[in-house]
């Protein structure tokens, strides 16, 4: 797939607002196409307010691990969610490029952290098969299933369950509205 910029992405997004969300009974639903530790996923693209490049990441002290930090979006905080360490990949490289997937959640803005945001996609509903019984456990609880997409696997991500923050201690946890 081709290097794109989150302008590029940003783009194609307003021309396939139109699709329908997974779960949708028949018909297409479009899709972001992003990479994680080379594993191709797909976020519904109603679900995704905006694709950034690199952006700097505030850290937040005692903040549960998955929480990257903030950023800053238009003059809005944004609370960033590295997706590695959310679904126990390993850790990216130190100085490796990443990209930012805005979405919003009972009206706060999160950024998913991802490697590489490719394009959208239109597929259609009924090509979504359940996940396989190897998929790991971590990743089959924060996803809607599957498309096999030219001898590829690529992982429909469900954002809400992304965003159900478990703190590693009750004392610092952050409340994600439902």
């Amino acid at each position: 797939m081709p290097d794109r910029t989150g302008a590029d992405v940003s783009n194609d997004l307003q021309g396939a607002a139109g699709g329908s969300h997974v779960g949708a009974q028949g018909g297409d639903g479009a899709f972001v196409i992003l990479t994680l530790a080379d594993q191709l996923c797909g976020v519904p693209v109603l679900a995704v307010r905006d694709v950034l490049a690199y952006q700097a990441i505030a850290r937040i002290p005692l903040a549960p691990r998955e929480v990257a930090g903030n950023l800053n979006l238009r003059g809005r905080i944004v609370t960033a969610i590295d997706l590695r360490e959310r679904l126990r990949l390993p850790p990216r490289p130190a100085g490796a490029p990443f990209m930012s997937i805005v979405t919003e959640h009972g009206s706060e803005l999160y950024a998913l952290l991802v490697d590489e945001v490719s394009e959208v996609l239109t597929l259609r509903h009924a090509a979504m098969e359940a996940n396989p019984p190897t998929l790991p456990r971590i990743w089959a609880e924060h996803s809607h299933g599957i498309y096999r997409l030219e001898q590829r696997l690529m992982v429909v991500l469900d954002v809400t369950r992304l965003l159900q923050l478990q703190p590693d201690n009750p004392d610092t946890a952050i409340a994600v509205a439902a």
